[in-house]
């Protein structure tokens, strides 16, 4: 795929620049909570407004319902833009309609515009290919290049992503090229020992990269809630964990597929439990309890990978030379519910080898733990396309930007 580097060598001074993004940001009423993903296109957006292109910036936030509502309004991203820029940034009220043409119409050269949520439309998410098409259309008529740098949206089909790139002379962006570069370090000549942790909610949600990884990685590391399928999975009570019963066939396959082939799968030894679940707004101390993996009362659930575990898992990392890590190893978001994730967190930053965070709520969790973003070898800003990209997926939005 052409890059960026290509198509500022080729001049962009006075061209309309579409740029599609990723800004979608967590927020509190209006206010972002991490502005990791606006500082993720910063590079492109700078080095565009820089070399004299009139940027439009387009993106989607949340999920609407294909028409427009104010709570998942991108103008809190766009104010946040142009105070990393340094400079004012234009903001369309629509996505392309008057606001959106006439905003775009009065960019002079470097100016950069920022236009509404993309999901106000039901083109940019529709099934349909001819209504996708149609508002990939108007886009289109938007700008003269589009530069995909979105990379947390390539795994989708969406207009903005898949069907507009085809209509317009089409380039990835600085961070969609470190990003696919990263995950090629992943799959191609992976250097070794290649250690994965996995953790989140759902054992559902990592099924096909588990599958996958089976055959490429040395070591598994689980953590998260997915984990106590895997300990039911080996006869063990879990109490009121959080358990998918009906993936409990897959689990034991897996178990005995790494067992067959050499491949470390690592389970909790110990976890830490309680009669309810934390309280996450007051993050009133829950005082949790300790228990043998295989010791979970009945009447108690997981909520986090125990000290021991913490011990083990680091030890795991320790001489690891890649580590890709998606889902956090418990509810890190109440504090204590959180030493686990900090635990493999800070295993990957004293990690001599090459560290993947593979976004989502691992990415939250490095940030909201007060970790050191310089300290990890990459930061990835698409859990969701970074899984499906692991899985050998074919991702529409990187399809979409190959000539």
């Amino acid at each position: 795929m052409k890059t960026i580097d290509e198509l500022l060598s080729e001049g962009v001074a006075g061209r309309r620049v579409f740029v599609r993004a990723d800004l979608n940001v967590p927020l509190d009423g209006t206010t972002i909570t991490d502005d990791g993903r606006i500082r993720a296109v910063l590079p492109t957006v700078e080095a565009l407004a820089a070399a004299g292109a009139r940027v439009v910036v387009a993106s989607h936030l949340g999920r609407p319902k294909g028409a427009p509502d104010p709570a998942f309004s991108l103008a809190p991203a766009a104010a946040r833009l142009g105070e990393l820029l340094g400079a004012d940034v234009a903001f369309a009220t629509d996505t392309v309609g008057e606001s959106a043409t006439s905003t775009v119409a009065g960019l002079t050269d470097g100016q950069v515009a920022v236009i509404e949520n993309l999901r106000f439309n039901a083109g940019e998410t529709s099934k349909d290919d001819a209504e996708r098409g149609a508002f990939a259309d108007r886009l289109a008529a938007l700008a003269d290049v589009y530069v995909g740098d979105g990379f947390g949206a390539v795994h989708r089909k969406h207009a903005s992503v898949f069907d507009l790139p085809a209509r317009l002379p089409h380039y990835a962006g600085h961070l969609i090229a470190t990003e696919v570069g990263v995950l090629k370090k992943l799959t191609e000549d992976v250097k070794r020992p290649y250690v994965v942790a996995l953790g989140g909610a759902k054992v559902s949600d990592k099924l096909a990269v588990i599958d996958e990884l089976l055959d490429k990685a040395d070591r598994l590391l689980i953590g998260g809630g997915m984990a106590y399928t895997f300990l039911k999975a080996k006869g063990y009570e879990v109490g009121k964990s959080l358990l998918q019963e009906d993936q409990l066939p897959a689990v034991r396959e897996y178990l005995e597929r790494a067992e067959k082939s050499g491949v470390e799968l690592v389970l909790p030894v110990d976890t830490l439990v309680s009669g309810e679940f934390p309280d996450l707004k007051t993050k009133a101390p829950a005082h949790p309890a300790t228990v043998a993996a295989d010791a979970i009362p009945a009447d108690q659930e997981g909520l986090d990978i125990g000290p021991e575990t913490r011990k083990l898992y680091a030890s795991k990392l320790a001489d690891a030379a890649t580590v890709f890590w998606n889902g956090p190893m418990g509810v890190f978001e109440h504090p204590d519910y959180a030493e686990g994730t900090k635990a493999v967190a800070q295993a990957l930053t004293d990690s001599r080898g090459f560290t993947v965070v593979g976004g989502g709520d691992s990415a939250a969790a490095v940030r909201t733990l007060g970790f050191d973003e310089q300290a990890f070898g990459h930061i990835s800003t698409g859990g969701g396309a970074s899984l499906e990209y692991l899985e050998g997926k074919t991702l529409p939005g990187l399809a979409a930007l190959e000539d």
